[in-house]
């Protein structure tokens, strides 16, 4: 079934709020092996100008992520969960997450597509806090692999 081309350029509805906390920040660094003081120790984050303890970079993709799921597991759009490959993801920070934040995602879909018979999406989240100030976007792309049938 090919993907249906009128997600492309559809921007979803913020979702409901994440509610960063402390532990779940530690447990992330924990298991992404970053051992960073700032993503565990208040005042090592004090001391750098943050306000409480930071996520790692990559943090955000806890909540991106959902927001992508929500999208691709659309039946309508015919993408093939069960055969994905994460491609690419990437981030640009206004600043860093940090415990304390609720954070909502509003997600666009950048484009929908075929490349050499594998489905294609890539999708933007644009993250904000509950003050509506920009925190981070990250590009989520994914590829559904072909089936390798002629049809």
């Amino acid at each position: 079934m090919a993907l249906d081309q009128t997600f492309e350029g559809r921007v979803h509805s913020p979702t409901a709020r994440y509610e960063v906390g402390r532990e779940k920040i530690r447990e992330f660094a924990g298991a992404v092996g970053d051992p960073h003081p700032a993503y565990t120790d208040r005042a090592a984050a004090r001391a750098l100008g943050h306000p409480d303890v930071i996520a790692p970079p990559t943090f955000a993709f806890v909540l991106t992520f959902k927001a992508v799921r929500q999208i691709v597991d659309d039946p309508r759009l015919g993408f093939d969960y069960s055969r994905v490959v994460h491609s690419s993801q990437r981030f640009e920070y206004t600043r860093p997450v940090r415990a304390g934040d609720r954070l909502a995602v509003t997600s666009t879909v950048e484009s929908v597509g075929t490349l050499a018979g594998n489905d294609v999406v890539e999708i933007r989240g644009d993250v904000h806090d509950a003050a509506g100030e920009h925190v981070v976007t990250a590009w989520t792309k994914l590829v559904s692999r072909a089936t390798g049938e002629e049809g």
